[in-house]
């Protein structure tokens, strides 16, 4: 038991540390680093908490995708941190009024906050024991029943960062041909051919 209390702090601390970096690093690759390490240690909380499946869908999904699309897209974008950085005395009042309001909601969500009679029972038992069910599929039971709504929500929200990343990205540039799949389709055969008549022996 000590040796996982002692697991436990040293992966929570150096997680919370990693998500503090992630958001004072001036470095946008370094913080993208940051939040790959906060992700495995993430992961490790979970393998101690008896998750093993959460551990390795974060380990694969978000440290080998979406940490790695993070990384190319902050490198691609060639974004001028300089030129936003300028701006940040002009924003800085809008910017803490919206900061107080978020920490007035999470106070007040605090305050009121009233636990379950059945807490505890639920805290000690979460999933089934391992002898009647695995945890995988306890969690698939869970996310596709009780949570679907809420799961397919989360896909949407996904699906809308995918797009604004690609949106972000598809910048139009000068000199560069792009594919119209709709004017190729439009075009008829008398656009793309020409004959021409050549007479015998006179070559073109």
């Amino acid at each position: 038991m000590v040796v996982q209390a002692l697991a436990f702090y040293l992966f929570a601390a150096v997680t919370v540390a990693c998500g503090v970096m992630v958001i004072t690093a001036r470095n946008p690759v370094h913080a993208v680093l940051f939040l790959i390490l906060a992700f495995f240690n993430a992961a490790g909380l979970f393998v101690l908490q008896g998750a093993e499946f959460l551990a390795m869908i974060l380990v694969i999904v978000y440290v080998g995708a979406v940490a790695v699309l993070f990384l190319f897209v902050v490198m691609m974008l060639d974004v001028n941190f300089a030129e936003l950085r300028a701006g940040f005395a002009k924003y800085l009042p809008v910017g803490a009024v919206i900061g107080l309001v978020l920490l007035a909601e999470l106070v007040l969500l605090g305050a009121g906050w009233v636990f379950d009679a059945d807490t505890a029972a639920v805290v000690s038992s979460p999933t089934p024991p391992a002898a009647e069910i695995h945890n995988t599929e306890a969690i698939g039971l869970l996310v596709y029943t009780k949570y679907v709504y809420l799961f397919q929500g989360a896909g949407m929200i996904l699906l809308v960062a995918m797009v604004g990343a690609i949106v972000l990205t598809h910048r139009v540039r000068e000199g560069v041909k792009r594919q119209r799949i709709g004017d190729q389709v439009a075009r008829s055969s008398k656009d793309e051919v020409k004959v021409v008549k050549v007479q015998t022996g006179s070559g073109i």
